[in-house]
């Protein structure tokens, strides 16, 4: 067989496969921010399994842990059972992460995926109001299910569900109209007015930083303002920090610097710690009202993805950690408004914060050009928006400078030398 042949995925897969076709090499080891392919090129990751991967391919004390559990017989499927991996995790959970944070939450295991946490979050919230509508907001994304979808913003994605889409209303995010208008006034007009056609909602979901809907960060005084919105109407509020959380903006929870605390969370990808399947709803004591077996998931006690989880956590019991993310962070800032002031053939604005940023192209084409050219030259990263017109940087957060530089010097090679063929075909 011929290395790197794609003949196999292309006869039997089905055409619903997307990343394959953006990154069309067969991948077969991957170590920290690196991956090699069959032929043996090297790439830098700038993908990071779209969050899944905040601490890396293959962390050493994670893979040590998962085979000495794997190797002694521990348990692998639960259901919802208690196992001692379980109860590590939470233990641990509660003492490094939400402790600290002086946060109350019960946990709740869903299916071990994004769209299963927003799903029992939806739930939960109209059980516990007894109200049917949810406000979502512009570009936002959460998930690829029906009740997920229906408060997903990318109408190709909507068109999926094959059926109407209901008992949502769709806000405008912050700066969605423009830099002036505050769209949390629009919002706010349309809940005081009896005549507004808009009833008051069992909740709002958002996501801090809108990750597939184009690295969009709301202004933490607008997020602030949305909780003050629902505390006012008594609106549950549901912030969806699959993508956004586990570090990946910087804190452990991307709300954090807004000084909020959410009535519920919505976490997964990288909570497993080694891209393990694994997801998390948590909500306040007092919204756990669920009857036994009233939401469950066979998957939902993922025992390997415990074990893994609770040592990925280790991390955050070292304050440098989260210090070294938000210095690297600086330097992504740094680098890609450099490329936005050397290239302005761009038309580019850089968007997002923390290890979730990117460049937004005003040329049709271009971003998804950059990804391309990059990959070409060993570095795989993603594009986003509803027309793919931003191209994303999601290192995994334990790059090393030497890492971030090398993958910053590939990017900027792919832009110059894409503008520098435009130029040539239009002269």
């Amino acid at each position: 067989m011929n290395k790197n042949d794609l003949s196999i995925f292309e006869e039997i897969e089905s055409s619903v496969r997307s990343y394959v076709r953006g990154f069309p090499t067969v991948f077969t080891k991957a170590k920290g921010y690196q991956m090699w392919d069959e032929a043996g090129k090297e790439y830098i990751d700038f993908f990071s399994g779209a969050g899944a991967l905040n601490y890396g391919h293959n962390d050493p004390k994670m893979k040590q842990k998962l085979i000495e559990y794997l190797m002694s017989d521990g348990v692998t499927h639960s259901l919802d059972m208690a196992t001692s991996a379980k109860r590590d995790f939470l233990k641990k959970f509660n003492d490094v992460i939400l402790k600290p944070r002086n946060l109350n939450y019960k946990v709740m295991f869903p299916g071990p995926t994004g769209t299963n946490t927003v799903e029992s979050a939806l739930k939960l919230a109209r059980k516990v109001t007894g109200r049917t509508d949810v406000i979502s907001f512009t570009n936002g994304f959460h998930g690829m299910t029906i009740g997920s979808l229906s408060v997903t913003g990318n109408a190709s994605k909507r068109a999926g569900a094959g059926i109407p889409l209901n008992h949502t209303v769709t806000m405008p995010y912050d700066n969605f109209v423009n830099d002036e208008m505050d769209t949390l006034d629009y919002l706010e007009r349309f809940l005081e007015d009896n005549g507004s056609g808009v009833d008051t909602p069992a909740a709002m979901i958002l996501e801090t930083v809108q990750g597939e809907g184009g690295i969009n960060a709301a202004r933490f005084d607008w997020i602030k303002r949305v909780d003050e919105i629902c505390k006012k109407y008594s609106i549950l509020l549901i912030i969806d920090d699959v993508q956004a959380g586990v570090g990946r903006t910087g804190p452990f929870f991307s709300f954090e610097p807004a000084g909020i605390e959410p009535d519920i969370i919505c976490l997964s990808k990288s909570i497993g710690g080694y891209g393990m399947p694994l997801a998390l709803t948590l909500f306040k004591p007092e919204l756990d009202i669920w009857n036994p077996g009233e939401h469950n998931g066979t998957f939902r006690g993922n025992n390997p993805a415990f074990i893994t989880a609770t040592e990925s956590l280790s991390y955050w019991e070292d304050k440098s950690f989260e210090e070294s993310i938000n210095a690297k962070s600086e330097k992504i800032t740094k680098f890609l408004q450099s490329i936005v002031d050397k290239y302005p053939e761009l038309e580019g604005n850089v968007r997002g914060r923390g290890f979730m940023q990117g460049i937004e192209c005003g040329v049709d084409g271009l971003a998804s050009k950059v990804a391309e050219e990059s990959f070409n030259r060993g570095l795989i990263m993603e594009t986003s928006g509803v027309n793919d017109q931003v191209f994303k940087l999601f290192p995994p957060l334990i790059i090393d400078d030497a890492g971030l530089e090398k993958g910053f010097k590939i990017i900027e090679e792919s832009v110059k030398s894409l503008i520098s063929a435009e130029e040539l075909v239009a002269n």
